[in-house]
């Protein structure tokens, strides 16, 4: 349930649909799994099984789940398949094939293998913050975010939803950072920083375990931006922010994990509600902290 990673999108215009209307809308694009030759599906599924809802609601966070199915089909067991029919194509043809006639063989290939391909599932959880609106999506992968939102746009019709931060701004304050400038309140420098020169191919150079207010470290700033930065709180949280403003291997410090143990398990329903608003509102508090020095850039 803890969120690991996060891709953060601010909502330009509220979104103001009600509970019932939202469960609905969600309940109608559920996850189905795919169907013999169908190569990938995705759809709604439940957040947490306990709630047995499509949307979870916990004061004003909105918990959700998309689910994504793709069948598994290696490339080598695809090209073993074809290797005889093309062989036999070319034999009665009297001549190479073109291109053309040898995706036509892979894509019935393809077709035909599809029934007997193994599955792999993958949930992603999501939280809508109606007081903040923003969408926190738990995962490092931009693809799988976008996923999320556009299958979020289908089922309710519109979503102008943005990257929270602004990059270049958020690209100023990374360097900022580094030299333990202007950080977020509450905020220190962790011990892992990535660093690349600005051309296409330009150099990167990656200090792990390193005091970074070192020479050696900021000598780099020279010639080079920060892509990557640790950042820590003293017993609260450790995460990565990169420039593209994703937060990556979200830690939680003990005091907050366990914050909630004293409840135990006996009653999941009681358990969950304080757990999910724990989690959600200590992500929000940091998120705050953060955006508030990248947007005081925009001043």
């Amino acid at each position: 349930m803890w969120f690991k990673n996060l891709r953060v999108y601010q909502l330009s215009s509220p979104l103001s649909l009600e509970l019932p209307a939202l469960e609905q809308a969600l309940a109608e694009f559920s996850f189905t799994p795919c169907s013999g030759q169908q190569q990938s599906s995705q759809g709604f599924t439940f957040p947490f099984e306990s709630a047995q809802s499509y949307c979870y609601q916990n004061q004003h966070y909105l918990f959700f789940a998309v689910k994504r199915q793709d069948k598994i089909l290696p490339a080598a067991v695809v090209q073993e398949e074809m290797q005889p029919r093309l062989a036999a194509l070319e034999a009665e043809k009297a001549r190479a094939l073109s291109r053309k006639e040898k995706d036509s063989v892979k894509e019935d290939v393809t077709f035909e293998l599809l029934p007997r391909a193994f599955s792999k599932s993958q949930v992603v959880l999501a939280c809508f913050d109606q007081s903040k609106q923003r969408i926190l999506i738990n995962t490092s992968s931009s693809s799988r975010a976008e996923d999320v939102l556009a299958l979020l746009r289908k089922a309710i019709g519109s979503l102008p939803a943005l990257p929270w931060l602004d990059p270049y701004h958020l690209g100023s304050c990374l360097q900022q950072w580094l030299q333990a400038e202007q950080l977020p309140h509450s905020f220190q420098l962790g011990n892992e920083v990535e660093l690349k020169a600005p051309d296409e191919e330009g150099a990167k150079v990656r200090f792990s375990n390193h005091l970074l207010t070192t020479e050696e470290v900021l000598s780099h700033l020279e010639d080079k931006q920060v892509t990557r930065l640790e950042l820590q709180q003293e017993e609260g949280l450790s995460l990565k922010i990169c420039d593209d403003g994703s937060l990556k291997s979200i830690r939680y410090h003990d005091s907050i994990s366990g914050k909630n143990d004293e409840l135990g398990w006996e009653d999941a329903d009681v358990r969950l509600a304080a757990d999910t608003l724990l989690m959600a509102s200590t992500l929000t508090a940091m998120l705050d902290q953060i955006a508030q020095v990248v947007s005081s850039k925009q001043g």
